[in-house]
């Protein structure tokens, strides 16, 4: 059926034609541009049709416009993923050193959205890359569920750039001290290998992996990792991680009760590699060492009042005992508050023994090395369990959500560097002052609320440049205090005092007559 005569009389563009789609829609009768003429052999030439320009509608032609959303969004939320991929910094560039640029760009980028989104799951990665700058910081990357998952795969298989990747931020942490640790992951998987029942499962009810990592006590970032079965020994699995990382010193900080003895071989094989451990209350080993010895000095460089001393016990090996007065402090006024709330069931013999051992901890290492070395290698261990809380408390990472051995190991390797990343954030909003009263939490929620338009860049903004969109005062402030923005100018001090009135301006001396006019003027 042709076209009706009263839509081909409707006023259009010249040298155009309307065809007639079918159906009862609004795109119906298109308007098409004559985009040439054919030559029949043996028969006269035709037009031939090009693309669509409009459409009829409604008795009058209507011009083909873009769909709505077509160029993408014009305003991204900013600030949480700007502080991330500020802090990502030579971790990107290692990643360009060791893998293909558009998988570095996507471990990056996905690492990106774990640190500046907290429990993110694999399945809504591709809706935060669309709604934040993360698609302008990387563009063009595929993060739908199927695509995170493949990739996780092919970047678990790898070892050999995993490895390669580890020796480069090893060798960023030369001549500093090395802690290594382990946790335990919840891993409910039928189909890999790595989870299993560990110890703690008892307790839990859920089968696990183990997770070690080595992590660099001075710039406080993890520089390698390995992940065992969760029914791997620590003895085992800590032998395993050493061989296979390549660390070739630092100081393992193990548990209570860990077998140290299980590292001898290792730690005989490579010199620069020690560990410190600490030993029970009540120990006869440190109670043989150090026999009423009297403390030796006082720590110095720490803010802690630590007095300490060292010896040498039966075995060979170095113990160091320390005591924190603070500490000391709080765990006599705690017992002191136990037994009055136990109506006053105090034993004096019980107490002294008791205080002798509050506020103390003993060490022992294989080496003889500087007391403040070793209560720092010990001390900073807590900061090593704080990256393992960011790990699987603020970001959430506790549950795997991902299934194969090699996903698994692909996605610890995106949580490494997603790791590192959040720990830098943290420092920069500890040093900008933002952590006294907000949590990391509060932080990155206002960080959240700042949006930009697109059509400025991936460039560093300006708090005046009218670019933003929503971003309210304690969110463009934090934004100001991280460096993430350059604050506008203020304008100078203003001059004290009130302004003159030009109407009641002071008369220059000299100018007026004193006293009453003369009844009788003289005449001039």
């Amino acid at each position: 059926m042709g076209v009706p005569e009263e839509i081909r009389q409707v006023a259009r563009p010249e040298n155009t034609v309307v065809t007639d789609n079918g159906g009862d829609g609004p795109r119906r009768f298109a308007v098409r541009e004559r985009d040439g003429v054919e030559y029949v052999p043996g028969g006269n030439p035709r037009p031939r049709n090009g693309k669509v320009i409009g459409h009829i509608v409604g008795g009058a032609f209507v011009p083909l416009r873009e769909k709505a959303g077509s160029a993408g969004p014009d305003c991204l939320s900013y600030g949480a993923v700007a502080l991330a991929r500020d802090c990502l910094g030579d971790l990107l560039g290692d990643l360009y050193e060791v893998y293909e640029v558009k998988d570095a760009q996507t471990i990056a980028c996905i690492a990106l959205l774990r640190a500046a989104k907290p429990g993110v799951k694999c399945s809504r990665l591709g809706t935060h890359y669309r709604r934040t700058f993360a698609s302008v910081f990387f563009p063009g990357l595929a993060l739908s569920k199927d695509s995170v998952c493949d990739f996780l795969q092919r970047l678990g298989r790898d070892g050999a750039k995993r490895r390669e990747l580890f020796l480069r931020r090893m060798a960023r942490a030369a001549g500093h001290a090395i802690a290594v640790d382990g946790t335990l992951k919840q891993d409910s998987s039928r189909v890999n290998d790595l989870s299993n029942f560990s110890y703690k499962s008892r307790v839990r009810g859920e089968t696990e992996y183990s997770l070690i990592y080595a992590y660099d006590v001075e710039l406080g970032e993890v520089v390698a990792f390995g992940v065992f079965p969760g029914n791997s020994t620590d003895a085992a699995s800590y032998s395993a991680f050493i061989r296979d990382s390549g660390i070739e010193r630092g100081i393992i900080v193990a548990d209570k009760g860990f077998p140290v003895s299980s590292l001898d071989e290792d730690i005989r094989a490579r010199p620069g590699l020690s560990y410190v451990t600490p030993l029970r209350r009540g120990s006869a080993k440190a109670a043989a060492a150090f026999g009423g010895k009297p403390a030796e000095g006082v720590l110095e460089g720490i803010a802690e009042r630590v007095s300490w001393k060292k010896a040498r016990s039966e075995d060979g090996t170095w113990l160091y005992w320390y005591r924190d007065s603070a500490k000391a402090a709080a765990e006599d006024a705690a017992y002191l508050d136990r037994s009055r709330r136990r109506g006053g069931a105090f034993d004096p013999a019980e107490y002294e023994a008791r205080r002798e051992a509050f506020g103390t901890i003993v060490l022992e290492s294989d080496r003889d090395m500087d007391p403040l070395t070793a209560y720092l290698a010990y001390a900073d261990r807590w900061l090593l369990e704080l990256v393992f809380g960011l790990h699987k408390g603020n970001e959430e990472l506790d549950a795997c959500r991902v299934q194969g051995d090699f996903s698994v190991i692909g996605s610890e390797l995106v949580n490494f560097v997603a790791t590192n990343v959040t720990c830098r954030m943290v420092r920069r909003m500890r040093d900008a002052g933002l952590l006294e009263k907000e949590t990391y939490g509060d932080v990155i929620d206002d960080l959240q609320s700042a949006w930009r338009m697109t059509s400025a860049g991936a460039g560093k903004p300006r708090s005046d440049d009218g670019l933003w969109v929503h971003a309210l005062g304690p969110a463009m402030d934090k934004l100001e205090r991280l460096g993430l923005s350059e604050p506008a100018p203020k304008p100078g001090p203003r001059k004290r005092g009130r302004k003159p009135n030009p109407d009641k301006r002071r008369k220059p001396k000299g100018t007026g007559k004193r006293g009453r006019p003369r009844k009788n003027p003289i005449p001039q």
